[in-house]
Parts: structure tokens; C-alpha cells; sequence
């Protein structure tokens, strides 16, 4: 009986495990050229279903079939440049982490530097103005009110 419990732990113990198996790929190719080829834009291609990975890290199901339409098109002789228009003009701009500059993309290239320019004038400007402000001076009884809170204080502090 006791062996039976064994068993069975061992199996739920099993069970278990299998949920976190990974699945490895595998693929061969003719030289390294092209498997350097491959892992280079399985890392420099995103998973447009992902939030931010590159097919190389992601495991969803679509990361897995661009993944594999990057190897055919790869043994079939393709160039990066071939595979890349490839995955751009079927997902977009957004599978490059670099994409290119143009009228799409316009305000992903220039933005940043329009906001980095614009917030220093502003800081500059409000560090100026800040600079600038002359207060007025204090009337006899604003003076009196100071001292009188002054003193108080101090009267404090060396009575304790």
C-alpha cells in the first residue's frame, strides 16, 4: 500500500511539472551563416502580439509561426531585407523595434527631441523669471511681528 501512495505522489508530482515544460525548437541549416542569419532577426523582430519581446523571448502561438516563416524564408535563400519587408508589410512597422522615418512615423522620431527642447526652454524660462522677482520689502509692523516671533522662540529654546 505504502508503494502505491509513492507511486502515486511521484505521478501528481509529474503532473505538475509538465505545466512548465518548455517547448524547445530546433532547426537546422545549411551553414552558419544562415542560422546566425535567423537568431539575428528572431532578436531584432518583435512579437506583435506581445508588449514588449522579440520573437526570440516570446512564447505566444504567433511569435512561434513568425518564428518558423523566418527559418522557410531563410532556407529558401531570402535576405534579412527580404524577410523584413515580408513581416512589415503583413504586421506593420511596429514588429521593427527601429523603424524607419517617415511620414507614419514622424512623430515617433521627432517627438522626444521636440519635448526635451520645449521642457528646457520652459524650465529656463520659469528658473529666469524666478530670478528676476524682486519682493518687497517688509512694513515696521511685519518687522515687529518677526522679532516678536523671534524672541519668542528663542525664549524657548533656552529655557529648555
Amino acid at each position: 500500500m505504502r508503494h502505491f501512495f509513492n507511486s502515486l505522489a511521484f505521478s501528481f508530482l509529474f503532473i505538475g511539472f509538465s505545466a512548465f515544460a518548455v517547448q524547445i525548437e530546433f532547426h537546422q541549416f545549411e551553414n552558419k551563416a544562415q542560422e546566425q542569419l535567423y537568431l539575428n532577426l528572431i532578436a531584432e523582430l518583435r512579437c506583435v502580439k506581445c508588449q514588449n519581446q522579440n520573437l526570440a523571448e516570446s512564447n505566444a502561438e504567433l511569435a512561434k509561426d513568425m518564428r518558423d516563416k523566418t527559418y522557410e524564408m531563410i532556407k529558401q535563400g531570402k535576405t534579412r531585407e527580404d524577410v523584413v519587408n515580408y513581416m512589415t508589410a503583413r504586421y506593420g512597422d511596429f514588429v521593427l523595434y527601429k523603424p524607419p522615418f517617415k511620414s507614419k512615423t514622424l512623430l515617433l522620431w521627432i517627438g522626444p527631441p521636440v519635448f526635451l527642447i520645449l521642457s528646457l526652454f520652459l524650465l529656463l524660462k520659469l528658473i529666469r523669471k524666478q530670478g528676476h522677482e524682486k519682493s518687497e520689502p517688509l512694513t515696521e509692523a511685519q518687522r515687529e511681528s518677526v522679532r516678536a516671533a523671534l524672541d519668542s522662540k528663542r525664549l524657548k529654546t533656552k529655557s529648555n
